[in-house]
C-alpha cells in the first residue's frame, strides 16, 4: 500500500483509522475501494448491533439512525465508484487515447 493509497482511506475512515489494519486488509483484498467498503459496513453492523436511540427522560436523549443513514449514503458512493481510488482500474472513459471516428456521407434525395 503507497503513500496515496494510504492518503485515500484515511481521507475516506478518518485519522483515528488503524493503518496496520489498513495494511492487512489491502494485503487481502487487493483494492483501496474494497477496503473502504468492508471497514464501513462493519463500522455499520456495530451500529446496527446497538440500540439506535437511548432516551433518559428530562436528562438526555441520543439517536444514531442518522449516523447509519450517513454509512450507508457513504458506502451506496464507494460501490458506485466515487470518489475515484487512487488504485482504481481506469474504466476506458478518459485514458488518454484519442478515437477514431469514420464519417460517411449520406445519400442525396
Amino acid at each position: 500500500m503507497n503513500d496515496a493509497v494510504r492518503a485515500w482511506l484515511t481521507s475516506q475512515l478518518g485519522t483515528d483509522t488503524d493503518l496496520a489494519d489498513l495494511a492487512t486488509r489491502y494485503a487481502r483484498l487487493g483494492t483501496a475501494r474494497a477496503v473502504a467498503i468492508e471497514v464501513l459496513y462493519e463500522r455499520k453492523a456495530a451500529l446496527i448491533a446497538q440500540p439506535s436511540s437511548v432516551t433518559v427522560t428530562s436528562v438526555v436523549a441520543v439517536n444514531f439512525t442518522a449516523n447509519i443513514a450517513a454509512l450507508e449514503r457513504q458506502i451506496a458512493l464507494l460501490e458506485d465508484g466515487v470518489p475515484p481510488a487512487p488504485d482504481d482500474d481506469s474504466d476506458g472513459t478518459d485514458d488518454g487515447q484519442i478515437g477514431i471516428i469514420r464519417l460517411i456521407e449520406r445519400p442525396r434525395r
